[in-house]
């Protein structure tokens, strides 16, 4: 059976790719993430997608670049980001999926220890009920490890922060303290 899987990023779909095929589905990936900042970064992303599709012989499909959306979006709730962004690339995946006939949808999102699982799945249930789409919930998180060895052995570009221009700034920040500790 086909699904849809909203893809954040190549080394996340590596291990719940091969998850999901080991559980008898054929996942397409959606590539929609109208959070990641700046657009060379978005360039990147999606380029280590397209190695994956191409390597694991899966069919891909590429939203454009929408940050002025996400920005419109989150613009004086920037602490209320993360939900929003949920919602925004959820809400995409399962109209995308409704509008062509796909009968379930997931995401990668479920794969990282760093995501809100719970209000990610509430989302998908949300939108399951709107859309008549089935979510598939799975707790993806204990492969994270092995998407991170998987995504080294294929060579993907693996990122430094989740997308947006908050999570940029996060990563620096951190990244910077660490450095003054030493």
């Amino acid at each position: 059976m086909k699904i849809l899987l909203h893809t954040c990023c190549a080394p996340c779909a590596t291990y719940v790719v091969r998850t999901l095929r080991e559980e008898g589905y054929e996942p397409v990936l959606y590539f929609f993430n109208p959070n990641i900042h700046p657009f060379s970064e978005f360039l990147l992303r999606e380029e280590a997608v397209k190695i994956f599709a191409e390597k694991e012989k899966l069919e891909a499909i590429y939203e454009g670049y929408g940050l002025r959306q996400f920005l419109r979006e989150v613009v004086f709730q920037e602490d209320k980001r993360c939900p929003i962004c949920y919602f925004i690339r959820l809400k995409g995946t399962a109209n995308y999926a409704k509008e062509h006939g796909f009968p379930i949808f997931t995401t990668t999102l479920l794969l990282s220890p760093y995501q809100n699982q719970e209000l990610i799945r509430k989302i998908g249930e949300e939108l399951e009920k709107e859309t008549g789409v089935k979510f598939l919930y799975r707790d993806f998180r204990p492969g994270y490890y092995e998407s991170i060895r998987l995504s080294k052995e294929l060579g993907l570009y693996r990122q430094k922060y989740c997308g947006c221009i908050y999570s940029e700034e996060e990563a620096l920040r951190q990244r910077m303290e660490r450095k003054k500790r030493r």
